[in-house]
């Protein structure tokens, strides 16, 4: 008998093409080259100051690194800004997770463009306190104002600052300022003390609510309704409309009852649809009307002045804060003390008090 003809294995592997490589030699030539070819400080100054994007994108890239190496390149860049600064208004826009920040912002911004303005928007992205990582979809979100020729978007992430506004966020507001941007949007993510920080940079705070949610009394809180300069009930449009009139007379009530503002300004409620249209233009003649008062009474300019002391006092807690942390004593003092702390052996405060005296003598 002959022998059964020997089948092939399901399992036998078929040959196949030899993969190509990770990175071809000739995209890691190019990446050397691009390297390579990085603008200098000075190049990127005059790049700033002709109101390039690409440069102005680079220079806010430096601003915001954590490199020091990049610290030196990041104060020229400033300095040399500083002087064709000053020339813009800075709105702050906030309003919690849902309320419409990011359509008001690509209206709103759509509506200044189309009136001969030039916009720049500085939209935080939250971090995640997990992965310390950030979505940054604010382009995706405003499609229209990102093909705008006279808007400028710019998202950062809000890594671990205070409230979640970016670190670099007013020396960002000098250079968009430098390149020629007349109005600079700054959104903050709306949740904790981004509020604080963000009022302490801008001209005009604005705060964005929607009705039914339960705001119209949650909202009265002291803190974010003495900081507002206007309140815009959002989402006014179907159904929605008259909710929105009723919440617009609630907030407004509510904004007499607090005292009068350093500014002479009264604050007002108003309501607008970022899907109509409707109402956006009444909120820039609202912002319109506050600059024309408080550049008469001198508040602007007074205001401007105290916010540039406010960011220097600033700038000497955060390196005063990071020059802590990098000190190598101070952090084996740190681990030892924590240990200590975590099992009763002595007390958080006197623990602090014992590494801050060893700081100050180094």
């Amino acid at each position: 008998m002959s022998n059964p003809k020997k089948k092939d294995s399901a399992l036998q592997e078929k040959p196949g093409i030899s993969p190509p490589e990770m990175i071809s030699n000739s995209v890691v030539g190019n990446l050397k080259e691009f390297r390579k070819s990085q603008p200098s400080t000075n190049e990127l100054i005059a790049g700033v100051l002709k109101g390039d994007i690409t440069s102005l994108s680079r220079s806010i890239t430096i601003i915001e690194s954590t490199n020091p190496e990049h610290l030196g390149k990041a104060n020229d860049i400033i300095a040399a800004c500083l002087p064709h600064a000053n020339q813009s208004v800075r709105i702050g826009i906030t309003g919690v997770p849902g309320v419409g920040k990011s359509t008001f912002i690509e209206v709103f911004g759509k509506h200044l463009t189309s009136c001969g303005k030039k916009v720049a928007v500085l939209a935080v992205d939250p971090s995640s306190t997990i992965s310390h990582g950030s979505i940054l979809g604010d382009k995706t979100r405003m499609e229209e104002l990102v093909k705008d020729k006279n808007a400028y978007i710019r998202p950062s992430a809000s890594g671990e600052t205070l409230g979640g506004v970016a670190r670099k966020t007013r020396e960002t507001i000098t250079l968009c300022e430098a390149a020629g941007f007349d109005t600079i949007l700054i959104e903050t993510v709306g949740v904790g003390q981004s509020e604080t920080a963000v009022h302490s940079m801008v001209d005009f705070f604005l705060l964005l609510k929607i009705s039914g949610a339960g705001d119209e009394l949650q909202g009265i809180k002291r803190g974010i309704m003495e900081m507002a300069d206007a309140i815009v009930i959002n989402k006014a449009d179907g159904d929605n409309i008259k909710k929105a009139n009723l919440a617009k007379v609630e907030f407004h009530r509510a904004l007499h009852l607090f005292p009068a503002k350093k500014s002479g300004w009264t604050a007002s409620a108003t309501t607008c649809s970022s899907i109509t249209g409707e109402g956006i233009e009444n909120v820039w003649k609202m912002i319109g009307d506050y600059l024309t008062l408080t550049k008469e009474n001198t508040y602007f300019f007074e205001k401007r002045k105290e916010q540039n002391q406010y960011w220097m006092m600033e700038t000497i807690v955060e390196a005063l804060k990071i020059n802590f942390f990098q000190h190598p004593e101070i952090l084996t003092l740190l681990e030892a003390n924590k240990k200590a702390v975590a099992n009763n052996e002595i007390s958080p405060f006197t623990a602090a008090q014992d590494i801050l005296k060893v700081y100050f003598k180094t």
